[in-house]
Protein backbone atom coordinates (compact mmCIF):
# COMPACT_ATOMS: atom_id res chain seq x y z
CA UNK A 1 0.00 0.00 0.00
CA UNK A 2 1.19 3.36 -0.60
CA UNK A 3 2.05 5.90 1.80
CA UNK A 4 0.09 8.12 3.15
CA UNK A 5 -0.12 11.70 5.30
CA UNK A 6 -1.90 9.85 8.13
CA UNK A 7 1.10 7.16 8.27
CA UNK A 8 3.85 10.42 8.07
CA UNK A 9 2.09 12.29 11.18
CA UNK A 10 1.94 9.24 13.26
CA UNK A 11 5.42 8.23 12.42
CA UNK A 12 6.24 12.32 12.80
CA UNK A 13 3.66 12.53 16.13
CA UNK A 14 2.05 15.05 14.90
CA UNK A 15 -1.42 15.65 13.37
CA UNK A 16 -2.41 15.01 9.36
CA UNK A 17 -2.51 18.69 9.18
CA UNK A 18 0.21 19.87 9.83
CA UNK A 19 2.38 17.28 7.68
CA UNK A 20 0.05 18.95 4.96
CA UNK A 21 0.98 22.12 5.77
CA UNK A 22 4.71 21.32 6.42
CA UNK A 23 5.12 19.83 2.95
CA UNK A 24 3.03 23.10 1.21
CA UNK A 25 5.44 25.49 2.88
CA UNK A 26 3.42 26.82 4.79
CA UNK A 27 4.47 30.18 6.65
CA UNK A 28 2.62 28.75 10.12
CA UNK A 29 4.63 26.03 10.47
CA UNK A 30 8.16 26.44 11.81
CA UNK A 31 11.09 25.30 9.61
CA UNK A 32 12.17 23.03 12.21
CA UNK A 33 8.80 20.91 11.72
CA UNK A 34 8.62 21.81 8.01
CA UNK A 35 12.18 20.08 7.65
CA UNK A 36 11.63 16.72 10.27
CA UNK A 37 8.58 16.09 8.30
CA UNK A 38 9.82 16.26 4.74
CA UNK A 39 12.72 14.94 5.50
CA UNK A 40 10.45 12.05 7.10
CA UNK A 41 8.37 11.52 4.25
CA UNK A 42 11.06 11.37 1.76
CA UNK A 43 12.54 8.73 4.03
CA UNK A 44 9.31 6.88 3.90
CA UNK A 45 8.43 7.25 0.53
CA UNK A 46 5.72 9.60 0.42
CA UNK A 47 4.36 10.54 -2.70
CA UNK A 48 1.50 13.73 -2.59
CA UNK A 49 -1.67 13.18 -4.93
CA UNK A 50 -2.17 15.63 -7.30
CA UNK A 51 -5.68 14.43 -7.07
CA UNK A 52 -5.90 15.10 -3.50
CA UNK A 53 -4.57 18.52 -3.92
CA UNK A 54 -6.44 19.32 -6.90
CA UNK A 55 -9.88 18.82 -4.90
CA UNK A 56 -8.83 21.29 -1.51
CA UNK A 57 -7.25 24.20 -4.33
CA UNK A 58 -10.39 23.18 -6.56
CA UNK A 59 -7.21 24.28 -9.12
CA UNK A 60 -4.60 21.58 -10.75
CA UNK A 61 -1.33 22.09 -10.83
CA UNK A 62 -1.17 22.06 -15.08
CA UNK A 63 -1.31 24.72 -17.72
CA UNK A 64 -3.62 24.10 -20.25
CA UNK A 65 -1.82 25.24 -24.11
CA UNK A 66 -3.65 25.53 -27.06
CA UNK A 67 -1.79 26.06 -30.40
CA UNK A 68 -3.11 27.11 -33.97
CA UNK A 69 -1.39 24.35 -36.23
CA UNK A 70 1.13 21.32 -34.07
CA UNK A 71 2.69 21.10 -38.31
CA UNK A 72 4.13 24.59 -37.69
CA UNK A 73 7.47 24.72 -36.41
CA UNK A 74 7.01 27.99 -34.98
CA UNK A 75 4.55 26.26 -32.35
CA UNK A 76 6.82 23.57 -31.72
CA UNK A 77 9.58 25.99 -30.97
CA UNK A 78 6.89 27.83 -28.85
CA UNK A 79 6.27 25.01 -26.76
CA UNK A 80 9.54 23.88 -25.69
CA UNK A 81 9.80 27.52 -23.87
CA UNK A 82 6.92 27.42 -22.31
CA UNK A 83 7.64 23.80 -21.14
CA UNK A 84 10.70 25.14 -19.62
CA UNK A 85 9.13 27.75 -17.58
CA UNK A 86 6.19 25.56 -16.68
CA UNK A 87 8.13 22.55 -15.36
CA UNK A 88 10.99 25.18 -13.41
CA UNK A 89 7.88 25.82 -11.73
CA UNK A 90 6.48 22.26 -10.86
CA UNK A 91 3.77 22.85 -13.48
CA UNK A 92 2.41 20.23 -16.17
CA UNK A 93 1.07 20.93 -19.92
CA UNK A 94 -2.07 19.93 -21.24
CA UNK A 95 -1.32 20.36 -25.07
CA UNK A 96 -3.49 20.37 -27.79
CA UNK A 97 -4.17 22.46 -31.48
CA UNK A 98 -7.69 23.90 -32.99
CA UNK A 99 -5.75 23.26 -36.35
CA UNK A 100 -6.63 27.17 -37.12
CA UNK A 101 -10.33 26.54 -36.87
CA UNK A 102 -12.51 29.14 -35.07
CA UNK A 103 -14.90 26.57 -33.71
CA UNK A 104 -12.35 24.31 -32.02
CA UNK A 105 -10.75 26.36 -30.40
CA UNK A 106 -13.52 27.82 -28.34
CA UNK A 107 -14.43 24.03 -27.60
CA UNK A 108 -11.02 23.66 -26.80
CA UNK A 109 -10.60 26.76 -24.19
CA UNK A 110 -14.08 25.23 -22.87
CA UNK A 111 -12.13 22.11 -22.36
CA UNK A 112 -9.38 23.62 -20.76
CA UNK A 113 -11.80 25.85 -18.42
CA UNK A 114 -14.03 22.67 -17.60
CA UNK A 115 -10.85 20.68 -16.33
CA UNK A 116 -9.87 23.33 -13.89
CA UNK A 117 -6.53 24.24 -15.10
CA UNK A 118 -4.17 26.34 -13.28
CA UNK A 119 -3.97 28.72 -16.48
CA UNK A 120 -4.69 29.04 -20.27
CA UNK A 121 -2.06 29.87 -22.77
CA UNK A 122 -3.19 30.36 -26.38
CA UNK A 123 -0.71 30.81 -29.83
CA UNK A 124 -1.96 32.16 -32.53
CA UNK A 125 -5.71 32.55 -31.67
CA UNK A 126 -8.42 33.08 -34.16
CA UNK A 127 -10.89 34.92 -31.59
CA UNK A 128 -8.41 37.02 -29.07
CA UNK A 129 -11.11 39.79 -28.95
CA UNK A 130 -13.46 36.74 -27.91
CA UNK A 131 -11.00 36.42 -24.47
CA UNK A 132 -12.11 39.95 -23.53
CA UNK A 133 -15.49 38.35 -22.86
CA UNK A 134 -14.07 35.46 -20.49
CA UNK A 135 -12.10 38.00 -18.13
CA UNK A 136 -15.09 37.13 -15.28
CA UNK A 137 -13.97 33.75 -15.23
CA UNK A 138 -11.60 32.38 -12.59
CA UNK A 139 -9.09 31.22 -14.85
CA UNK A 140 -6.08 33.20 -16.06
CA UNK A 141 -5.21 33.37 -19.87
CA UNK A 142 -2.46 34.42 -21.37
CA UNK A 143 -2.32 34.78 -25.69
CA UNK A 144 0.40 34.59 -27.76
CA UNK A 145 0.78 37.37 -31.02
CA UNK A 146 -2.41 38.75 -30.06
CA UNK A 147 -1.33 42.20 -29.03
CA UNK A 148 -4.64 43.47 -28.77
CA UNK A 149 -5.37 41.30 -25.57
CA UNK A 150 -4.93 42.58 -22.18
CA UNK A 151 -2.31 40.03 -21.37
CA UNK A 152 -0.59 39.38 -23.94
CA UNK A 153 3.32 38.54 -25.06
CA UNK A 154 3.92 39.36 -28.72
CA UNK A 155 6.38 40.57 -31.40
CA UNK A 156 5.73 43.80 -33.26
CA UNK A 157 4.46 42.47 -36.60
CA UNK A 158 4.16 46.19 -38.09
CA UNK A 159 7.72 46.85 -37.42
CA UNK A 160 9.07 43.54 -38.11
CA UNK A 161 7.32 43.78 -41.82
CA UNK A 162 8.59 47.04 -42.17
CA UNK A 163 11.93 46.30 -41.67
CA UNK A 164 11.68 43.60 -44.25
CA UNK A 165 10.22 46.03 -46.58
CA UNK A 166 12.64 48.93 -46.21
CA UNK A 167 15.20 46.03 -46.77
CA UNK A 168 13.86 45.43 -50.51
CA UNK A 169 13.50 48.65 -51.37
CA UNK A 170 16.94 49.57 -50.32
CA UNK A 171 18.54 46.92 -53.04
CA UNK A 172 16.22 48.82 -55.66
CA UNK A 173 13.16 46.52 -55.62
CA UNK A 174 10.13 48.06 -56.85
CA UNK A 175 7.93 45.44 -58.16
CA UNK A 176 7.53 43.57 -54.61
CA UNK A 177 4.71 41.16 -53.97
CA UNK A 178 3.53 39.90 -50.95
CA UNK A 179 2.23 36.16 -49.80
CA UNK A 180 -0.38 36.49 -47.08
CA UNK A 181 -1.52 33.73 -44.60
CA UNK A 182 -4.68 34.26 -46.44
CA UNK A 183 -6.90 35.33 -43.33
CA UNK A 184 -7.87 38.71 -41.88
CA UNK A 185 -6.35 37.85 -38.55
CA UNK A 186 -4.64 40.88 -36.75
CA UNK A 187 -1.30 39.15 -37.28
CA UNK A 188 -2.14 39.36 -41.10
CA UNK A 189 -3.43 42.62 -40.73
CA UNK A 190 -0.15 44.19 -39.37
CA UNK A 191 1.97 42.39 -41.97
CA UNK A 192 0.24 44.38 -44.89
CA UNK A 193 -0.06 47.16 -43.46
CA UNK A 194 3.70 47.51 -43.03
CA UNK A 195 3.93 46.30 -46.65
CA UNK A 196 1.65 49.23 -48.15
CA UNK A 197 3.14 51.89 -46.07
CA UNK A 198 7.07 51.10 -46.91
CA UNK A 199 5.50 51.02 -50.67
CA UNK A 200 3.45 54.66 -49.99
CA UNK A 201 6.67 55.99 -47.99
CA UNK A 202 9.14 55.48 -51.48
CA UNK A 203 6.24 56.40 -53.98
CA UNK A 204 6.14 53.08 -54.90
CA UNK A 205 2.71 52.26 -56.73
CA UNK A 206 0.36 49.57 -54.88
CA UNK A 207 -0.57 47.10 -57.25
CA UNK A 208 -3.28 45.01 -55.94
CA UNK A 209 -2.19 42.02 -58.55
CA UNK A 210 1.00 41.78 -56.29
CA UNK A 211 -0.95 40.80 -53.43
CA UNK A 212 -1.54 37.16 -53.17
CA UNK A 213 -3.35 34.73 -50.57
CA UNK A 214 -1.22 31.74 -49.09
CA UNK A 215 -1.97 29.25 -46.26
CA UNK A 216 0.46 29.55 -43.62
CA UNK A 217 2.44 27.32 -45.21
CA UNK A 218 4.69 24.99 -47.86
CA UNK A 219 1.60 24.65 -49.93
CA UNK A 220 0.31 27.88 -50.38
CA UNK A 221 3.38 29.17 -51.18
CA UNK A 222 3.98 27.11 -54.13
CA UNK A 223 0.18 27.97 -55.37
CA UNK A 224 1.10 31.44 -55.19
CA UNK A 225 4.06 31.55 -56.92
CA UNK A 226 1.81 29.92 -60.13
CA UNK A 227 -0.28 33.47 -59.71
CA UNK A 228 2.76 35.33 -59.57
CA UNK A 229 4.32 34.43 -62.27
CA UNK A 230 1.73 34.51 -64.66
CA UNK A 231 1.42 37.92 -64.37
CA UNK A 232 2.52 40.34 -67.25
CA UNK A 233 4.81 41.68 -65.08
CA UNK A 234 6.56 39.76 -62.71
CA UNK A 235 8.17 40.81 -59.14
CA UNK A 236 11.65 40.78 -58.62
CA UNK A 237 11.45 40.49 -54.89
CA UNK A 238 8.53 38.61 -52.86
CA UNK A 239 7.60 39.29 -48.81
CA UNK A 240 6.18 36.17 -47.16
CA UNK A 241 3.60 35.75 -44.65
CA UNK A 242 6.02 33.29 -42.47
CA UNK A 243 9.09 30.99 -43.28
CA UNK A 244 7.25 28.45 -44.76
CA UNK A 245 5.57 30.01 -46.89
CA UNK A 246 8.64 31.69 -48.24
CA UNK A 247 10.11 27.71 -48.39
CA UNK A 248 7.30 27.24 -50.73
CA UNK A 249 7.83 30.14 -52.94
CA UNK A 250 11.19 29.43 -53.46
CA UNK A 251 11.09 26.12 -54.56
CA UNK A 252 8.22 26.98 -57.06
CA UNK A 253 10.51 29.62 -57.94
CA UNK A 254 13.09 27.24 -58.87
CA UNK A 255 11.10 24.70 -60.24
CA UNK A 256 9.75 27.14 -63.05
CA UNK A 257 13.46 28.16 -63.47
CA UNK A 258 13.76 31.70 -61.41
CA UNK A 259 17.21 31.54 -59.75
CA UNK A 260 16.62 32.96 -56.66
CA UNK A 261 18.02 35.56 -56.09
CA UNK A 262 19.13 36.20 -59.38
CA UNK A 263 15.95 36.40 -60.40
CA UNK A 264 13.54 36.81 -57.89
CA UNK A 265 14.78 37.56 -54.12
CA UNK A 266 12.64 36.07 -51.03
CA UNK A 267 12.01 37.09 -47.92
CA UNK A 268 10.39 35.21 -44.71
CA UNK A 269 9.37 36.16 -41.65
CA UNK A 270 9.77 33.60 -38.18
CA UNK A 271 13.56 32.74 -38.74
CA UNK A 272 12.87 28.98 -38.21
CA UNK A 273 15.71 26.87 -37.87
CA UNK A 274 15.23 25.73 -41.42
CA UNK A 275 15.69 29.29 -42.78
CA UNK A 276 19.59 28.59 -41.93
CA UNK A 277 19.95 25.15 -43.64
CA UNK A 278 17.83 25.53 -46.89
CA UNK A 279 19.30 26.73 -49.92
CA UNK A 280 19.71 28.86 -50.19
CA UNK A 281 19.74 30.17 -46.79
CA UNK A 282 16.66 32.50 -46.03
CA UNK A 283 16.74 35.92 -45.06
CA UNK A 284 13.82 36.62 -42.71
CA UNK A 285 12.79 38.42 -40.08
CA UNK A 286 13.48 36.77 -36.88
CA UNK A 287 11.01 36.53 -34.01
CA UNK A 288 12.03 35.82 -30.67
CA UNK A 289 9.96 32.53 -30.49
CA UNK A 290 11.77 31.56 -27.44
CA UNK A 291 11.49 34.51 -25.39
CA UNK A 292 7.88 34.60 -26.93
CA UNK A 293 6.70 31.61 -24.99
CA UNK A 294 8.91 32.28 -21.95
CA UNK A 295 7.25 35.47 -20.80
CA UNK A 296 4.12 34.40 -22.05
CA UNK A 297 4.60 32.03 -19.29
CA UNK A 298 5.84 34.19 -16.81
CA UNK A 299 3.15 36.15 -17.42
CA UNK A 300 0.71 33.74 -16.87
CA UNK A 301 2.46 32.29 -13.52
CA UNK A 302 1.80 36.37 -12.00
CA UNK A 303 -1.51 36.06 -13.25
CA UNK A 304 -2.08 32.30 -10.92
CA UNK A 305 -0.06 33.61 -8.07
CA UNK A 306 -1.66 37.41 -8.53
CA UNK A 307 2.11 39.30 -8.23
CA UNK A 308 1.91 41.99 -9.07
CA UNK A 309 0.82 44.35 -11.95
CA UNK A 310 0.49 42.36 -15.07
CA UNK A 311 0.20 43.89 -18.74
CA UNK A 312 0.89 43.12 -22.59
CA UNK A 313 4.34 42.88 -23.25
CA UNK A 314 5.84 43.73 -27.14
CA UNK A 315 9.45 42.19 -28.58
CA UNK A 316 11.11 43.46 -30.88
CA UNK A 317 12.30 41.51 -34.24
CA UNK A 318 15.14 41.54 -36.37
CA UNK A 319 16.16 41.58 -40.04
CA UNK A 320 18.56 38.48 -40.47
CA UNK A 321 19.95 38.62 -44.27
CA UNK A 322 21.00 35.20 -45.68
CA UNK A 323 21.04 34.55 -49.31
CA UNK A 324 17.43 34.62 -50.45
CA UNK A 325 18.17 38.24 -51.49
CA UNK A 326 19.99 40.55 -53.76
CA UNK A 327 20.06 43.66 -55.18
CA UNK A 328 17.43 44.26 -58.38
CA UNK A 329 18.60 43.69 -61.67
CA UNK A 330 18.71 46.60 -64.24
Amino acid sequence: MPITIKDVAKKANVSPSTVSRALNDHPRISTETKKQVQELAKSMGYVPSQAARNLVTQRSATIGVAVADYLDPFYVSLLASIEDVALANNYDLFVSSFYRDRRREEKLFDSFYEKRLAGIIVAGSLIDEGYLSQENRSVPVVLINCFSYPFSVSADKLAGAKMAMEYLVGLGHHRIAYVSQGKPLNTELLRLQGYRSVLRKHDIPIDDSLIVPGDGGVIGGIKAVSRLLDLPEKPSAIFCFNDMTAIGVMNALQKRGCQVPRDCSVVGFDDLEIATYYHPSLTTIRQPIYRLGYRATEMLLDLIRSDGEVGSEILEPELIVRDSTARAQD
